[in-house]
Parts: C-alpha cells; structure tokens; sequence
C-alpha cells in the first residue's frame, strides 16, 4: 500500500492518483488551486446562472439536498449569490435521524421549495442487503436514488440547471475516475459506486425496472435538451469540507454535539446527520480498502494546513474504521441477519493490508511502517 507523501491517503481508494514523486490527486488539487484565476471561474459560473435565468423557466435550478454541510451550501450560494430561483429534491434515506430531519426543515425554513422522494422501503432494504453480500457496500444503491433524483426532476420539470457539490476527483484525488476534473456534473453516472449502472439490479428476483424509476436518469435526454449540471466547487476557491460546514452552521444547520468519535469513526461533528446507515457502512470502508472516515478529514485538514502529518497518524489509529456496536445491531436488524453472519461477511472482503496477530485480532500492517 502506497501512501501519499504530503497527507496519509493511501493508493487503496478507488480510481486515486499519485504523480511521480508520490503525490495524491487531491493534494495536487490543493496545489493547483493557487495558481487558477479564480475571478474568471467565478464570471464564468454566473454567465452560467445568468443563461439558466434567460431560459425563463418555473426554476432556474434543481440542487438534490441531504440537508449536510454541502447541500446547504450549495442552496444558499445559488440562492443567494447567483440570485437563482431554485427547486431543491431531498431523496429522503432509509434509517434518517432526527437531526437530518431537522435540518431538512431548517432549509425549508430558509425559503425554499422542496420536494421529497422516498424510493419504496421493502425494495430498498432488499437492495441494500444485496449491495452488502456482493460489494460490502450497503449504501451503494442508495447513490443512485441520491444523485438520480435531482436529474429525474430536471428533466419532468424542464429546469435548465442542475447544480452539485463537489466533484470526487478533486475532493479526495480520483482524478482516474471518467468523472474527470472538469464542471461537468451530468457524467455523474460514470463515478465508481454508479457505473455498474442500475440495471445491475435487475438480477435481483422480483425487481424489475419499473421498480427502478429513481434510481437512474436519461442522460442522453437531458444532453439533447442542452440541460446543464455542474460541479459548485469547481468555481469557488473556498469550497472546503471545514468550511462548509462552517458556513452551513451560520445557515441553521445542526451538528451533532454530543458524540463519542470511537462509536462514529471520526472526530469531526458535522458528519453522519442524516442516516444512522453511515456509521456502518464506513466501517465496512476501512475493513474493504484500509481506511474509513477519520481518514478522510485528516487528510482534509492536512491539506488546509490545520493538523500534521503525525498528529493525522494518531487520530486515524484511534478513532478510523471504529463503529459502535449500536450501529451494527440496528444494520443486522433491518436487513435482517445474524451478528455472526455480519462479521462472517466483513472479513471475507478484507484487504491484504489487513493481518491477525496471536490473538486473532486484526490490524492494518501498512500503518506500522507509516508510523516509522
């Protein structure tokens, strides 16, 4: 396992990058950030908002939200920055919490339109049991209800805008992904949970396709109606994951207070609001590629220059890939297995990073050497 040389992130992550000298894809992006012209990205987002607009529309954009730190975000700039007039689509999740409920409402409470979408329950929790026995990867299928509801909308509703948060090869560097670096949002279909692509799901007995409506989009129709979908951050200098966060709170959006980072996997407060699906399924992260959510924000603040490289270490053998056995108990009980059989599953998709000792307890071998 190779890891970058600036922050931790390791070349287990999906579709990442390294350059030569041993630099991940996102900490090139850092770079990279310092020396664009931001005032003509800037222009060029609102000669976008500006061509959306002359369309005349019933809603110049559609922005699918989760009520989190970035959707918020992303609301309130085109909102109020771009002076757009938006329809916001909350694909409601299976397992929401009372906080993701709350801040869903505080966004309505901001004076916005929005429509909920809830895909039916019994063949949700039957496809999420499949994605965790074929992929280990319980929230696979609930990506495509998420990203496809805002493009479904679009299009039946003729807005000539989709706007999104942030793009995956910026963010965490898997610029190898089809995704690419550039605005273009309406690729999303091609980013690496989605591009089995839905019918993928039509192997499941008693599923077919009209079972199937939210979960895909016509992308190809939506290109032939010159509907555009873009990425937010790719325009805004000061798109962060601390900083959106910050800025959303500003907004009404609550954080968890109260919260134990080894029952969660992490030490930041403004994660994990809207399902209590989360918890596992970044668990199962860590047990599949080696690393988990911890992992993903010390990096983040490494690279805004908020932690060290050995400070990162030791938050990442703390609290990475933990899970409280709350969480794992409430999983077994909606997909409706045995706790014997969870872990019997988990660990037949253990990477070769991982290794038992004596006492039967695995660890990452790889971090040992990082540590040296």
């Amino acid at each position: 396992m190779k890891v970058c040389k600036k922050c931790i992130q390791p070349d287990t992550r999906p579709d990442i990058y390294f350059n030569e000298d041993g630099v991940c894809g996102a900490c090139l992006w850092e770079d990279k950030k310092k020396n664009i012209d931001w005032n003509v990205r800037e222009k060029e987002l609102f000669d976008i908002a500006n061509w959306a607009k002359a369309k005349n529309s019933d809603y110049d954009c559609v922005i699918g939200v989760s009520g989190g730190k970035d959707s918020t975000t992303q609301a309130i700039i085109a909102k109020e920055k771009l002076g757009l007039r938006c329809l916001l689509v909350n694909g409601e999740p299976d397992n929401a919490t009372e906080i993701g409920k709350e801040n869903i409402e505080n966004l309505k409470n901001l004076g916005f339109d929005v429509i909920s979408l809830r895909p039916n329950p019994k063949i949700l929790r039957t496809l999420i049991k499949r994605d965790f026995y074929k992929y280990l990867n319980p929230v696979k299928v609930t990506e495509y209800t998420l990203w496809a509801s805002a493009y479904i909308i679009a299009e039946k509703f003729q807005i000539p805008l989709i706007i999104q948060g942030q793009n995956i090869g910026l963010t965490v560097g898997a610029s190898n992904s089809p995704l690419g670096t550039d605005s273009n949002a309406l690729k999303v279909n091609q980013c690496n949970t989605l591009a089995a692509g839905w019918e993928d799901y039509l192997e499941v007995k008693n599923v077919d396709e009209k079972d199937l409506f939210f979960y895909r989009y016509n992308r190809d129709l939506l290109e032939k109606k010159d509907v555009k979908a873009i990425w937010l951050q790719y325009f805004m200098k000061e798109w962060s994951d601390r900083g959106n966060a910050e800025f959303a709170k500003k907004y009404g959006l609550k954080w968890n207070e109260d919260f134990d980072p080894s029952e969660i996997g992490t030490y930041v407060p403004y994660v994990q609001l809207d399902s209590s699906l989360h918890q596992v399924n970044q668990m199962l992260k860590h047990i599949k590629f080696g690393f988990g959510e911890c992992m993903d924000h010390v990096c983040y603040d490494i690279r805004e220059e908020r932690m060290s490289r050995k400070e990162a270490i030791n938050l990442v053998e703390k609290y990475d890939g933990k899970c409280g056995q709350k969480y794992i108990d409430r999983f077994c009980k909606y997909i409706d297995i045995s706790i014997d059989e969870f872990w019997r599953v988990a660990n037949s998709f253990r990477g070769k990073m991982w290794i038992q000792d004596k006492h039967n307890n695995w660890y990452n071998k790889y971090w040992d050497e990082l540590k040296q």
